[in-house]
C-alpha cells in the first residue's frame, strides 16, 4: 500500500513514519509533505495513494483547504494535537482521528480499521469485476473498474483522456483529471481498446483522440501533442510514428 504523510513538523513526521513502519514494513510512504501548497501540487501530479495521514494545522493554513483544491478520493487518518476539528474531519474522508502524541496501539487500530473497510468493499465486488472483464459485443472494452480510496468505481472509456506509464506504474487519467493506478501494462490495455479511439503515441502515452487539443511541429520531423487535462512534460511522437499517427487522426 502507498501512503503519504502531510505534517508540517518534521520531528512529528519522522516519528509517524517510524511508527507506520513498525506496524507494517510493507507500507510504502510515497511522500512526506509539509504544507497545503505542496500537498495540492503532489496530489495533482501523482496517482492517489491508498491512504493519507494528515495533520490539520499546517504552516500555510488548515489541511481542509486541500480538499477545496483537489478531488481527494483516498481515505484519511487525521493526526493532530487539537480535538476541536474532529467533526469537520469526518466530513473529509476521515476513517479515524488520532490525537498527538500518537500512541502505537491507536495507530495499529486505525490501520486495522482501514484493512477491514478495504476487505469489506473488495469482497462485495467479485460479480461486478467478472462483469467488467467481459468484452463488449464488438470486442472492445467499454469501461474500467478502478479503485478510489477504499471504493471501486466504473469509468467508461469515453470518459478517459489517456493512460501513461511512470515509475513502473500505469495510470489512467479521466476527463476531470482524476488519476487511477491500474495493474495492467500499456500494451495489454491497448489490446482491449477501440483502435479508432485510442492511439499509442509513444512508449509512455496511450491517448484518446478527443483528448488531443493541439498538434505542433517538433525538431527532427517529430510531432508534439497538447492534451487535456494537460501534462507537465512534452508528449512527443517519433519521426517513425508520425505517418501512422497522421493516418489515424485522418480516419
Amino acid at each position: 500500500m502507498r501512503v503519504i504523510i502531510i505534517e508540517d513538523e518534521k520531528p512529528a513526521a519522522e516519528k509517524l513514519l517510524k511508527a507506520i513502519e513498525k506496524v507494517d514494513p510493507s507500507i510504502e510512504v510515497a511522500a512526506v509533505l509539509h504544507t497545503v501548497k505542496a500537498s495540492v501540487e503532489w496530489l495533482e501530479q501523482n496517482p492517489m495513494p491508498g491512504l493519507l495521514f494528515m495533520d490539520i494545522e499546517l504552516g500555510d493554513g488548515l489541511s481542509f483547504k486541500i480538499f477545496e483544491k483537489v478531488a481527494v478520493t483516498s481515505p484519511v487518518i487525521f493526526c493532530t494535537a487539537f480535538d476541536e476539528y474532529w467533526q469537520e474531519a469526518f466530513e473529509h474522508n476521515s476513517i479515524d482521528y488520532l490525537l498527538k502524541p500518537i500512541k502505537q496501539d491507536k495507530l495499529e487500530t486505525a490501520l486495522k480499521k482501514y484493512d477491514k473497510l478495504k476487505q469489506h468493499f473488495t469482497s462485495s465486488l467479485q460479480q461486478l469485476m467478472k462483469w467488467q472483464q467481459q468484452p463488449a459485443s464488438n470486442g472492445h472494452k467499454k469501461r474500467f473498474l478502478v479503485k478510489r480510496g477504499t471504493d471501486y468505481i466504473s469509468v467508461k472509456t469515453e470518459d478517459i483522456a489517456y493512460f501513461y506509464a511512470a515509475h513502473k506504474l500505469v495510470c489512467m487519467v479521466d476527463n476531470k483529471n482524476q488519476k487511477f493506478i491500474l495493474d495492467q501494462s500499456l500494451t495489454d490495455i491497448e489490446k482491449v481498446l477501440d483502435p479508432s479511439e485510442f492511439y499509442r503515441v509513444n512508449r509512455k502515452y496511450l491517448v484518446q483522440q478527443s483528448a488531443i487539443k493541439k498538434i505542433k511541429a517538433y525538431p527532427k520531423s517529430k510531432l508534439q501533442l497538447e492534451v487535456a487535462p494537460p501534462v507537465s512534460e512534452d508528449i512527443v511522437i517519433s519521426q517513425e510514428n508520425v505517418a501512422g499517427f497522421k493516418g489515424w487522426m485522418g480516419e
